[in-house]
């Protein structure tokens, strides 16, 4: 069997962390809902920035914007929201047949918004109504501002993805400000049967930073890639405690339904590990895994899905009590890791920008765009 769709039968989702006009032109990701069983699709500015400035795919749509007033960022909304539009209906059959589960499909708030709870708020509510698709997901930072904003989109019954998660202090955060927005809708008479909302728990990028560390300082511990596994165990088993607890009761029984852990990150960037090692590692019911598209191709060829998220807690207690031990700071290092990430994401959205500024000039002056 493929093994994308056995994810599926294990209770993993498997989405598509990748977004392009050619994916969707050619029928490439129409074929990935067919045949592999794809149940959503995840973008962000790095994406969009490499899919729009490195193609003339976007040219017509920038042609067409050019002759109007507008600046770089709504042409960049204006482009992407055509091609999440685009996506979401190929993936509507999937929403449909799961009742809302799946078939999502993410847009990212702009990033330079990552520290303004309000800022998120404004632009996610417009996102949300200019794509107009029950399938939508608003993807929001967790930062502490992120989560604030998460809480009110919620509250406004708007589907989200909480992205640039690290730690399992700040998915704690996460996971109370979706039971406080849930909350507010129930209280206000509002649904929440049809809320969807995710939480991108970021796995690679942990081992590469720890990893770096641990060669300098703790050669022989044993830990290089263990921890970002470790770690995505210990948010996985907080999911299971809350979610079945007493407090999910009354929600549950309004037909909430749990906000899924969703392992990002998950292309392997050491190339001494397996190119499918935080996928096969992380294997378990109600969860999500978004994978970026070498790793999508590596594991439809060779993954062996198992079970393995609910295995091995005990030891991935020791390694974190051990990492402390030896004197690394886990929550420093997860900060830093946040703040690298929206830097990274303002960074790859500033350069977006200015290439669709550079394009749109071109083509109000009668020039062929570069790509």
């Amino acid at each position: 069997m493929n093994p994308l769709r056995r994810l599926q039968e294990l209770g993993q989702s498997a989405w598509y962390d990748n977004i392009e006009r050619g994916l969707l032109k050619s029928g490439e990701l129409a074929r990935k809902i067919d045949e592999d069983g794809l149940r959503g699709v995840t973008s962000n500015p790095t994406i969009f920035e490499k899919a729009i400035n490195g193609s003339r795919d976007y040219d017509a749509s920038l042609a067409r914007l050019a002759e109007g007033p507008h600046n770089a960022r709504d042409a960049f909304f204006s482009v992407a929201i055509e091609d999440i539009q685009a996506g979401a209906d190929l993936l509507r059959p999937v929403y449909d047949a799961s009742e809302g589960h799946d078939g999502m499909i993410s847009l990212e708030v702009s990033p330079d918004l990552a520290y303004d709870s309000d800022g998120t708020v404004a632009e996610a509510l417009r996102l949300w109504e200019r794509v107009d698709r029950p399938n939508l997901m608003i993807k929001v930072p967790a930062t502490r501002e992120g989560v604030t904003a998460f809480e009110h989109l919620i509250a406004h019954g708007v589907n989200v993805n909480v992205t640039l998660l690290f730690s399992v202090e700040r998915y704690k955060d996460v996971v109370e400000a979706y039971l406080a927005g849930l909350a507010t809708r129930l209280r206000r008479g509002q649904p929440i049967d049809r809320i969807a909302a995710v939480a991108s728990f970021f796995v690679s990028r942990v081992d590469s930073l720890i990893d770096k560390w641990l060669d300098q300082h703790a050669a022989t511990s044993g830990l290089q890639g263990h921890i970002a596994i470790a770690n995505a165990k210990l948010a996985y088993a907080w999911y299971q405690e809350i979610y079945a607890g007493s407090r999910f009761d009354e929600l549950r029984a309004a037909g909430a339904r749990p906000q899924r852990l969703l392992w990002a990150s998950t292309g392997t960037k050491n190339p001494a590990y397996s190119d499918v090692l935080y996928i096969e590692t992380l294997i378990g019911p109600d969860t999500v895994n978004t994978l970026p598209p070498a790793t999508y191709v590596a594991f439809k060829d060779h993954g062996k899905p198992a079970v393995t998220l609910t295995t091995g807690l005990d030891q991935a207690h020791q390694h974190m009590t051990t990492l402390a031990q030896l004197g690394f700071d886990l929550r420093a290092a997860t900060d830093q890791l946040e703040q690298e990430g929206v830097e990274s994401f303002a960074k790859s959205f500033t350069t977006l920008l200015g290439a669709i500024d550079t394009k749109m000039a071109a083509l109000r002056n009668g020039q062929r765009a570069t790509g």
